[in-house]
């Protein structure tokens, strides 16, 4: 029961009225310590019909990885291997069940969803996260990545923290009761008067409804200074009582504090009330008043309880053990109130004030005994962590266990680690290794601003000269003979020494290469190159792996970017670079050569190359990366190859669904979007578009704008939304420029898409420049700009026939009609059509048509016109192309036709995500496929699929198919 907090209750209750009507739902309470927060969850741990697990975060586990998301799963460990396997395979890794890389932490979200959505199939579940500032960052991203996943699962997520809602997520922010429920809360909390039978309460109730006074049982603690005899009543003075209210901002645990500790004469307005009232994060201070009486070992048996991990009664014992606390010293604390029999404390505020409030030594102490007893094999991240915080000055033995751990924790566990082994690290290079290695870790969590002073140090190492160690408080000096070599991980994954004393310092390579990954991250990419290149040529020679690695992010970066006079600068510096050579050259090598080879002029020499890159993905050798779908496609629209481009993203987007690489997903998504795109598919362009949008906002990056919606836009017609986006776009600039072409052409606007399509021509920009040469040339012809479209064509006829696509062809063929006198252009119309209807490009396929009937009208042969702009206008009409298909019927109307518009579809009325999933279901798949394939639950997808039955009008899943044809 409560005083006040009526709508806080209303969200509690309503969360857990849709739990158990099979919704799902997240509530984030948000509020100051004491302000109420794990009293409400407290409330909604009481809900008899639905099944309860609950967790607390641990401020000394927060950099063990996934260590509260194995407390919260606990109950489940052993339904782990019945989930699909590779969500199964990254549970497993990131509980250190097995060995292996590092899981995608998205993958170990979706894992964690199919597990608690099973687990809420017989009866809804309520998860609740107390102190959710305190979850190590693995925890926390799984737990947030599952919040924005629910749907339809009967399970709940409630979350208490100091700290903003994570990730955007719904939230109540709890402030301070009202006055008039603060006095309230204060006299229910007073005790009716002094018992000398039980002066020293061990507990005050929290929870009340009502202003009436306790039962005269309750007891209260009595000073020595202010004795009042037992049974005299205790009154609280209203002046006082008003202070109180006052000074606490009705802060409800510092209330109850307060009632319980004040003495009755300071109640009763005869002695002083203390100054500062115990509010916020002096509630700290107020209970370690409260722990400092306590003996010596009860103290030291509290800081253990502290470090210790919940529930985990026996691990606490042998540490206690190893201590030298006998097992009656919790009597005290149980005495006093602070723990509770089941060996936590009364409130969360109290762990952290005990170890907040705990002498250095102490806590070394503590953290040595967990050492101790942690399995340094099973346990190795465990024990190699509080092996490191019981160690002052410097250790390499230490450094190395925590090295190696980090090895098998997620990212903030291996930035924690690598940072805490190089603080222990006797050797300067090897302490900026660590600390490179850390600062990529930070790189990948999206934290450039933590990688850049991690790398700063590492380069301070560097810089320093190498003095002599200092020993470690905890054991003696290492002999510089037993030191471990240390080693830093580069971005493929190599391990490679960082000690080489006849060359180059390696970690010095690395963190310039880092510097360079966060001026990327941070959307700098025309800084990134240069700072790569110095970087490769410093090991040139030495490393020729990394040297290739380091010049193919630059490549990236300048693809990016756009920077012509860069773009030349690196490809001369890749041909002419001895790293290059190499027997077995990896997609990478041979996207960097071939870009190279194209970006210094000779095309025909990079057609093969890049056409070997393409076919190397196809064969099935990826590599996680969010670039190779944009170099990719760029490489197959420089190549006008859509069988290659196409089989390259096929395969790229099938990884990244089976790895659950969300991530990389998005920009493989981006990419295919594309491809649906140029197929007249324009739904399904659009369905992948928005899993893009909402996969974005599951990982808790949410786009800014819908820079990749714009192409799509602009062949829908959508000329106000077009240009809207065009204005506002930062970056992408070939893509937004080539696309607001698109528009323009549809629009008859031609020296305006002549306009946007020329920089792309001067620049030559691989792939973006290629796919533009037969807009120019339209533009050019129609808008009068006979010089621009011959140089577009004369390109054209130099790169087409080389790489000898129907795609590429098909295109020259329409540009030379364009170009031609009245004898020759009509075989070459007929050619364009001839080699674009062996491909699946049917956009142009119907701009050729188009082209072919504006072409006839104009020559009076109407009844030829009609039946190439019939053909044109009900293609663009059937994929949505509403500009071109409006410029169609135009010229349909002039030859006396009159085409009939478009009906209806039905399935116009299902929600993007319905699409998708009514579609896999036509195709076949089972409720668990589509489940794996769109990162929902099975439960999400049933939910789904009835809605999808009523809207269709069909009654079953046989029927699904015909329904999906008839739209």
């Amino acid at each position: 029961m409560f005083i006040g907090r009526h709508e806080e209750q209303r969200a509690l209750a309503d969360l857990l009225a849709g739990v158990r009507e099979g919704r799902s739902g997240t509530l984030v309470l948000v509020g100051e310590p004491g302000v109420g927060k794990t009293s409400l969850l407290d409330q909604a741990r009481c809900s008899s019909d639905v099944r309860v697990v609950a967790i607390a975060g641990v401020e000394p586990e927060m950099c063990l990885g996934y260590a509260a998301l194995h407390r919260l799963l606990r109950p489940w460990l052993g339904e782990i291997d019945a989930l699909p396997e590779p969500q199964s395979d990254s549970l497993r890794t990131a509980f250190g069940r097995t060995a292996g890389p590092t899981p995608d932490r998205y993958l170990v979200g979706m894992a964690t969803l199919t597990l608690l959505a099973e687990a809420s199939a017989p009866q809804p579940l309520l998860c609740l996260i107390d102190d959710a500032q305190w979850l190590d960052r693995e925890s926390a991203d799984a737990l947030t990545f599952v919040a924005r996943r629910l749907h339809a699962e009967a399970l709940g997520l409630l979350f208490a923290t100091r700290e903003d809602s994570p990730g955007g997520l719904p939230a109540l922010t709890l402030t301070g009761l009202p006055p008039g429920d603060a006095r309230n809360l204060l006299s229910a909390s007073v005790p009716a008067r002094v018992d000398a039978q039980n002066p020293i309460p061990t507990a005050i109730p929290v929870r009340l409804d009502a202003p009436e006074p306790l039962p005269t049982a309750i007891p209260v603690r009595v000073d020595g200074r202010d004795p009042l005899p037992a049974g005299i009543p205790v009154r609280l003075d209203d002046a006082v009582a008003a202070t109180i209210v006052a000074g606490t901002g009705g802060n409800p645990l510092a209330l109850i504090e307060l009632a319980r500790t004040l003495t009755p004469g300071q109640l009763a307005g005869i002695a002083p009330l203390p100054t500062p009232l115990p509010v916020g994060d002096r509630l700290e201070t107020h209970f370690r008043h409260q722990i400092r009486p306590l003996p010596a070992l009860t103290r030291l048996l509290l800081l253990l309880v502290s470090a210790a991990p919940p529930n985990e009664p026996s691990l606490l014992w042998r540490a206690a053990i190893h201590l030298e606390i006998a097992a009656d010293e919790i009597d005290h604390a149980l005495a006093a109130g602070i723990l509770t029999p089941s060996l936590d404390f009364r409130h969360p505020l109290i762990r952290s004030a005990v170890y907040r409030g705990a002498e250095a030594p102490e806590r070394r102490r503590v953290h040595a005994a967990l050492a101790a007893v942690y399995d340094p094999v099973l346990d190795a991240d465990r024990h190699a962590w509080h092996r490191a915080q019981a160690t002052i000055g410097l250790d390499e033995e230490v450094a190395t266990l925590l090295e190696r751990a980090a090895e098998r924790g997620g990212h903030s566990e291996r930035a924690a680690f690598l940072s805490r082994a190089a603080d222990l690290s006797p050797d300067p290079r090897a302490r900026a290794a660590r600390l490179v290695a850390a600062a990529r870790a930070h790189l990948v969590l999206g934290d450039p601003a933590a990688a850049g002073e991690l790398l700063d140090r590492a380069e301070s190492s560097h810089a320093a000269h190498l003095v002599p160690a200092v020993p470690s408080a905890s054991r003696p000096p290492a002999q510089p003979e037993s030191r471990a070599v240390s080693v830093a991980r580069a971005d493929d994954g190599t391990r490679r020494t960082a000690q080489n004393p006849s060359g180059p310092d390696l970690s010095l390579t690395l963190a310039r290469q880092a510097r360079a990954t966060a001026e990327m991250y941070a959307g700098h990419y025309a800084t990134a190159p240069a700072m790569l290149l110095e970087a490769a040529e410093s090991i040139a020679g030495v490393d020729a792996v990394l040297t290739r690695r380091m010049l193919f992010e630059a490549m990236q970066a300048i693809l990016i970017a756009g920077d012509h006079n860069s773009t030349l600068e690196l490809a001369r510096t890749v041909m002419a670079s001895p790293a290059m050579e190499t027997a077995r050259p990896t997609y990478a090598d041979l996207f960097l050569i071939g870009y190279a080879t194209r970006l210094t002029g000779d095309y025909r020499a990079a057609v093969p190359l890049m056409r070997a890159a393409l076919a190397t993905l196809d064969a099935g050798v990826v590599e996680e990366g969010p670039p190779l779908a944009v170099i990719s496609t760029l490489a197959a629209d420089d190549l006008w190859d859509e069988d290659a481009g196409r089989r390259a993203w096929t395969r790229l987007e099938e990884y990244d669904r089976r790895t659950g690489a969300l991530g990389t997903l998005r920009t493989t998504l981006a990419v295919g979007a594309g491809w649906e795109l140029r197929a007249g598919r324009f739904d399904a362009a659009e369905a992948l578009q928005d899993e893009l949008a909402a996969l974005s906002t599951l990982v808790g990056q949410p786009l800014r704008g819908e820079t990749q919606r714009i192409e799509l836009l602009a062949w829908r017609g959508r000329e106000a939304e077009t240009r809207a986006m065009a204005a506002e776009a930062t970056g992408l600039d070939h893509f937004v420029r080539n696309s607001v072409a698109i528009l323009e052409i549809s629009l008859g606007h031609y020296p305006a898409a002549l306009d946007c399509l020329k920089p792309s021509f001067d620049r030559d920009k691989p792939g973006a420049a290629t796919r533009s040469l037969h807009e120019i040339v339209e533009s050019g012809v129609r808008g009068g700009d006979h010089e621009a479209a011959k140089a577009a064509l004369v390109r054209m006829e130099e790169r087409a026939p080389v790489s000898g696509t129907p795609w590429g062809l098909g295109l020259l063929a329409r540009g030379r009609a364009l170009m031609a006198d009245d004898d020759h252009a009509e075989a070459f119309y007929q050619e364009s059509l001839e080699l674009l209807a062996h491909t699946q490009i049917r956009t142009e396929q119907a701009r050729s048509h188009l082209l072919y009937g504006e072409w006839l009208r104009r020559r009076r042969r109407r009844a030829d016109a009609r039946s190439q702009l019939r053909t044109a206008h009900d293609m663009f009409a059937q994929m949505g192309a509403e500009a071109f298909a409006a410029r169609a019927q135009l010229e349909l109307k002039a030859t006396g036709d009159h085409p009939t518009p478009r009906t209806n579809r039905p399935d116009r009325d299902l929600t993007p995500q319905e699409r998708q999933v009514a579609a896999l279901a036509a195709a076949g798949a089972t409720n668990s496929e589509i489940a794996a394939r769109l990162f929902l639950s099975t439960s999400t997808v049933e939910y789904h699929l009835t809605r999808i039955y009523r809207k269709l009008a069909i009654t079953s899943r046989r029927k699904l198919a015909a329904a999906l044809r008839g739209a």
